[in-house]
């Protein structure tokens, strides 16, 4: 299972890739393979805001459907619209192509509270258990 070291993680298994007030979220490799083969992203509208651990979006997999929740809150600069036409993508390449939204962050202090690389690979080991 890869877990990218320049990442930061979610409980409920979203990454976060923070570039200085702007942040791209997707669901992490864990995610992805619990769910399945993943057939439809809803994606938020650009300029919409998000909030810390509140949802953004759903995933719909060939399993079930999952709410996506912010790692961070902010407002929606960029959604990943190739995800509407090949929402495989997020299985495919996760940490990738399969990226679902941008943000530009509201508080920075709010990364604070999201699990770093080693704490969310030990969870991910423990729900595998």
């Amino acid at each position: 299972m890869e877990v990218p070291e320049e990442l930061l993680y979610t409980p409920e298994h979203e990454w976060i890739r923070v570039d200085n007030n702007k942040a791209v979220i997707g669901i992490t490799e864990f995610a992805q393979d619990q769910l399945g083969d993943i057939v439809f992203v809803e994606l938020p509208e650009i300029g919409s805001p998000v909030e810390q651990g509140s949802p953004f979006g759903v995933v719909e997999s060939v399993k079930t459907v999952s709410d996506l929740y912010a790692p961070a809150g902010g407002r929606v600069t960029a959604v990943n619209k190739e995800l509407e036409a090949s929402p495989e993508k997020v299985n495919n390449e996760p940490f990738g192509e399969g990226w679902i939204v941008e943000i530009e962050l509201s508080d920075a202090k709010e990364l604070k509270t999201l699990l770093e690389p080693d704490v969310y690979a030990e969870q991910c080991q423990k729900e595998l258990e």
